[in-house]
């Protein structure tokens, strides 16, 4: 784990964020700049740095499995919602941490820019 990932220390307990669900190996939480009513980012408990240094399929079925029930919990399931990973720079990953955001509660444009 790099010693300034703050998506490790969530995942450790050591930042507080508010999670809405998790399991063995994924956490999701509200993102704190949220651009939609239902904002969350769901990230796997180990570092992995983005979607293409990704190896365990096992972390990342997880970590889609979690994206889908936390969007049931959150009540945006049935109109629907939008999972996005945004990989490297140009893309927009600002964190250095495997992370999904799922976003609902309103309509969705495409293509989204």
């Amino acid at each position: 784990m790099p010693n300034d990932c703050v998506f490790c220390k969530i995942a450790q307990g050591e930042i507080s964020a508010d999670i809405v669900a998790e399991n063995d190996s994924a956490i999701a939480f509200r993102d704190l700049d949220p651009q939609a009513p239902v904002h969350l980012l769901v990230i796997p408990r180990e570092h992995v740095n983005s979607l293409t240094d990704a190896r365990n399929p096992l972390v990342l079925g997880d970590l889609m499995r979690l994206s889908a029930d936390a969007a049931k919990r959150e009540g945006v399931a049935e109109d629907g919602y939008r999972t996005v990973i945004n990989t490297g720079r140009n893309a927009g990953q600002s964190v250095n941490h495997l992370h999904v955001h799922v976003l609902g509660g309103r309509h969705m444009a495409w293509p989204p820019g």
